[in-house]
């Protein structure tokens, strides 16, 4: 069993112009599965978030998710900080 390899957004996106390119060229899907070393459902995933986008959209929307992450990290670091602070003043 392979490896599982991660792809960043970039390189989904160009993979995804190499299949339709491949498909294009008449290639069978499961060659151009074999040659871009996906499963048919990992591209069918990347068909329906990354479908459309071009390289630079991917790693803005990979940015803006990783800020999102960031952000709701610690929104809820205050929110355990408030509620900390209710228990002590209950406690006063």
């Amino acid at each position: 069993m392979k490896k599982r390899k991660r792809h960043s957004a970039e390189q989904i996106v160009k993979k995804l112009r190499d299949a339709d390119a491949m498909l294009a060229a008449g290639r069978s899907v499961g060659e151009v599965l074999q040659s871009l070393e996906v499963s048919e459902s990992t591209l069918s995933r990347w068909r329906s978030q990354h479908g459309g986008m071009k390289s630079e959209e991917a790693k803005r929307l990979k940015t803006l998710e990783e800020e999102n992450s960031r952000l709701k990290k610690i929104i809820g670091d205050q929110a355990l900080d408030i509620q900390m602070l209710k228990e002590i003043a209950k406690g006063s």
